[in-house]
């Protein structure tokens, strides 16, 4: 038998509740705060997230899912989201709007990654980006943004983890002292950190293998080589922060994942959730506009993985709400009661009632049994006589009550929502 491809999963009908909680929510919090929908495509030109993702990341050395069109053209199934809303930003001109431009977007993620609890190779974000504002203030929303998202959720005992990792006036001192030191630790370190310490040394600090887990630790902290313009910014953003009442916990090991992150990178975490259980994550891109072409351009964005949300909502026991269950079923017994079954069925739809009916020839205990499955709240039975005497038969599945009526007053009940009463 076939089955769903490793690191992929169905959404079951039971699951939906929780994605719909999850994306309604998301929706609400982005019309609070100013946010538009931008939607774009699953894939783009490789090249798009070479240069913006950084060549020596994880995600373009061993985790895009890349390869040829018929055409010839590299493409790349999306790993992440905000490249491609850069891209778009700047294809149709949105930087001729009045900035800062404040997008948001639902949307699949693809990186070849082993499968873990909440993190698929395709999974999900929803994700927002602010671009054309260099104001800490506006990293202060942004963050606060996510911390009252995850609040609306029904969450508790979420942290948030701060940092601010410079920009390309002062990181080059900073990276040039993380090299130095972590030289002196070559021989201990995996074999992943000693590419990195030719290539991409920051990500030193983001290694999670326990051999090189104390040494990053004492690793020298970013802050302390800060410019005076990166000082001032972080300095603002921690005072916003507290007038906000949002704590945090200052952690000069975050980085991020990502090269174009500059000054500050912020992930949330859930309570017990360890060094890989963030539930949101984001920072400044302040050079990326630029990089993909465009002119200087701050901006800054966070993005949130909705089935490592929905295991922590799981994990607190929030109960999330139901869609509405079936109104209607009608059960018939006969070809003529067939016939009214499906006259029925279709003006209950009309009228904004949902409403099914059984197919086929079977039993009225099986049709019965096939309403209780689908969560009907009303079954109503027409057979042979009742069609005889204009009537039918409406049944609350809820206690077995059931009464007959002439149609037109069975119709009436169930679109007035009387049948409440019986």
């Amino acid at each position: 038998m076939y089955q769903a491809i490793r690191g992929t999963s169905d959404i079951l009908p039971e699951e939906q509740p929780y994605w719909r909680y999850v994306e309604q929510k998301a929706a609400n919090i982005s019309r609070l705060y100013g946010f538009q929908r931008i939607d774009t495509p699953m894939f783009e030109d490789t090249s798009l997230f070479r240069r913006s993702v950084g060549e020596y990341t994880d995600i373009v050395q061993k985790e895009m899912y890349t390869f040829e069109d018929k055409g010839g053209k590299s493409i790349t199934l999306r790993p992440e989201g905000t490249a491609p809303v850069c891209r778009a930003y700047l294809e149709h001109g949105l930087h001729n709007l009045p900035q800062p431009v404040k997008l948001y977007y639902l949307a699949s993620i693809f990186r070849y990654e082993r499968p873990q609890a909440g993190r698929l190779r395709e999974h999900h974000q929803f994700g927002c980006e602010v671009i054309g504002d260099a104001d800490p203030a506006i990293d202060a929303e942004v963050i606060d943004m996510a911390w009252q998202f995850y609040k609306s959720l029904g969450l508790v005992d979420i942290s948030l983890q701060l940092n601010s990792i410079g920009c390309k006036e002062c990181r080059p001192e900073y990276l040039s002292a993380l090299k130095k030191y972590f030289a002196g630790h070559e021989s201990s370190l995996c074999s992943d950190c000693k590419i990195r310490l030719d290539k991409n040394p920051l990500r030193l600090l983001d290694c999670k293998q326990p051999s090189c887990q104390p040494i990053a630790d004492a690793a020298p902290d970013g802050t302390d080589y800060l410019c005076s313009q990166c000082e001032e910014h972080f300095t603002s953003l921690k005072k916003y922060l507290d007038l906000l009442a949002i704590p945090f916990t200052a952690n000069h090991r975050l980085v991020r994942g990502f090269d174009y992150y500059t000054r500050t990178v912020f992930e949330i975490h859930p309570a017990g959730s360890g060094a890989q259980g963030a539930i949101g994550a984001g920072g400044r891109y302040d050079g990326l506009i630029e990089e993909l072409g465009g002119k200087p351009t701050p901006a800054i964005g966070f993005a949130a993985g909705i089935e490592r949300i929905i295991l922590n909502i799981k994990k607190q026991g929030i109960v999330v709400p139901t869609p509405p269950l079936l109104q209607v079923f009608i059960a018939y017994l006969g070809e003529q009661a067939k016939d009214e079954a499906v006259k029925l069925t279709t003006s209950l739809r009309q009228s904004g009632t949902s409403a099914a009916m059984t197919t086929g020839v079977k039993s009225l205990k099986a049709q019965l049994r096939q309403a209780d499955s689908l969560g009907a709240r009303y079954t109503v039975i027409i057979g042979e006589d009742e069609v005889k005497a204009g009537t039918a038969t409406l049944r609350n599945m809820a206690d077995a009550r059931q009464e007959t009526l002439p149609m037109g007053e069975l119709k009436q009940r169930l679109t007035s929502g009387s049948a409440k009463t019986l």
